[in-house]
């Protein structure tokens, strides 16, 4: 048991510097939300450009995502993540040097693919952790996303508020988390390959496995991406709230995600992941019910509330789930993530064109069928909860060992 100790001080040391990763990388997302609108207007676009140039983002996360498991790989975990979350830091201050939609385009491209690489990484990582202490925190560590998305979106309110020229804004919001991010990077687990293992190739095609897990993640992804996209809207339009009240219930379903996702943990580790996401897919589908039936404010927010909490720790868990389920962690959450990726991107396009065709009610109930999907589909978890279960019964020599 003594010579546990000092491993396991490392590994709960490790805990802690990979979720202030975690929040790091969620505060680049949140400061760029916050100034959106003094891009467009910098750039000179048009409504239709800028949902154009936003797509860019998503393709050059899922055009990325699969290099993260060789670059891990050749440089170590520490190195790669430190090199890659200081790449997506950095390509924070690029749309805003954007003069116009071309130069635009290839600046969210950037920005998506440093995103997506140190996403993957960082993911990665989490899943070792977790393997090591051998209980969930994966759902904790995206809580900590969302915990650093807000304080982003915060500091970015206020230089929007004060009017602050969003390329000094970025500026120094860039500079503020690439020397947190490096110095934080010091201590999280530094996992080599083995000498006999062979490297991921350098850009493959998810495995089926992933594949199915990102099936999962897709469906609860669309319905994040229709709740924070489409709540305001849905109350202001279809039940007549005010603007104050309306944009509540987006900033309400922030944080009930938010909190869902760090109190998450002790759920998973009491029910185990295939039930708790089955019982988040009842959650969110009786928050459908309630917001496609809702006459007035008070039921649809409270539905649009039971989706961010029935959904909350899908996307954390599907990640846990794909790390655990192959011999490559990496590889298999880039799957994970392109699929989930893309759910993110398609999500608000199709719930608008849902509503042009027909109304907002009928596209909350395309998202309440999906909500039904978490519900109906989550024992596909089941297999890597029992991989996980059969790793860490293994002989601790035969797992990859963290050297720092």
């Amino acid at each position: 048991m003594g010579d546990m100790s000092p491993a396991g001080d490392e590994v709960r040391r490790a805990r802690y510097a990979v979720a202030a990763v975690f929040a790091v990388h969620g505060s680049v997302t949140g400061s760029f939300a916050t100034r959106v609108p003094w891009i467009q207007e910098h750039a000179g676009l048009s409504a239709g450009q800028l949902g154009f140039a936003l797509a860019f983002t998503a393709f050059g996360a899922a055009c990325a995502m699969p290099l993260a498991g060789r670059v891990t790989h050749r440089f170590g975990s520490r190195t790669a993540l430190r090199g890659l979350l200081a790449m997506w830091t950095l390509a924070l201050v690029l749309p805003s040097l954007a003069p116009n939609l071309v130069t635009l385009c290839l600046a969210l491209f950037a920005y998506g693919a440093s995103s997506g690489m140190s996403d993957v990484a960082m993911n990665a990582l989490g899943v070792e952790v977790e393997r090591l202490l051998g209980r969930s925190v994966m759902s904790g560590l995206h809580g900590m996303w969302s915990a650093g998305a807000l304080t982003g979106s915060a500091a970015g309110t206020l230089a929007a508020h004060l009017g602050a020229d969003a390329r000094v804004h970025f500026a120094l919001a860039s500079a503020v988390l690439t020397v947190l991010g490096c110095a934080v990077c010091a201590w999280v687990l530094d996992v080599q390959p083995g000498e006999d293992e062979e490297p991921p190739p350098r850009f493959a095609l998810p495995p089926r496995s992933a594949l199915l897990i990102g099936a999962v993640g897709f469906c609860a992804v669309f319905a994040e991406g229709a709740t924070l996209d489409w709540s305001a809207v849905f109350l202001r339009d279809r039940l007549d709230s005010s603007a104050g009240l309306a944009a509540s219930a987006t900033t309400g379903s922030m944080l009930t995600m938010a909190v869902a996702r760090i109190a998450g943990d002790a759920v998973v580790n009491r029910f185990g992941a295939v039930r708790t996401v089955r019982a988040g897919g009842v959650l969110a589908v009786l928050g459908g019910l309630l917001i496609v039936f809702a006459r007035h404010p008070a039921p649809a927010m409270t539905g649009f509330a039971l989706m961010g909490l029935g959904i909350a720790v899908v996307v954390p868990l599907c990640f846990a789930a794909a790390g655990h389920a192959g011999p490559h962690p990496s590889q298999a959450i880039a799957g994970v993530a392109t699929v989930t990726y893309t759910s993110g991107l398609i999500a608000p396009s199709l719930i608008g064109g849902v509503a042009q065709a027909t109304s907002l009610m009928v596209s909350f109930c395309v998202v309440t069928a999906l909500a039904c999907g978490l519900a109906v589909f989550s024992g596909v978890l089941r297999s890597a909860e029992r991989g996980d279960r059969a790793r860490a019964d293994a002989p601790t020599a035969a797992a990859p060992s963290p050297r720092s």
